[in-house]
């Protein structure tokens, strides 16, 4: 195994992300992530990247709910902004987000996804804004 020192200096990258959507309905959407050796970082914890990208996957299938996106992408609930706070994380396991709507308005839609990790220990928020492509 190359050293800490090895990894920062070596140009190759590389990573395996899946995760499953548990519930879904129009007011919230619950996802799960296992943690896998893919997705950790060289201190041996997940790598804040894949807990921002599940809750931003999260929050984009609770904006999309049951629209139709056309041809081309117009209508995708393109994010606009993520307001991160990173609180803690884990090695092993499995991480819990949750995407709820702060505000779901026609053309703004505002979610906040709350990621949990071990007995329901909080990981991270995060607050997206999202603007339907034209």
């Amino acid at each position: 195994m190359k050293t800490l020192r090895d990894h920062i200096h070596s140009s190759q990258r590389s990573g395996h992300i899946e995760f499953s959507i548990e519930e879904r309905n129009e007011d919230y959407v619950i996802s799960r992530m296992p943690v896998s050796q893919g997705i950790l970082n060289p201190m041996g914890v997940v790598q804040a990247g894949a807990m921002i990208w599940l809750a931003d996957v999260t929050a984009s299938v609770l904006a999309i709910g049951g629209k139709d996106i056309e041809p081309g992408g117009k209508g995708f609930p393109l994010a606009i902004h993520l307001h991160v706070t990173l609180l803690s994380n884990q090695k092993e396991g499995e991480i819990k987000a949750e995407a709820r709507f702060v505000r779901k308005g026609e053309r703004l839609l505002v979610i906040r996804t709350r990621l949990t990790g071990k007995e329901n220990r909080l990981l991270a928020e995060v607050t997206s804004t999202h603007i339907p492509a034209a």
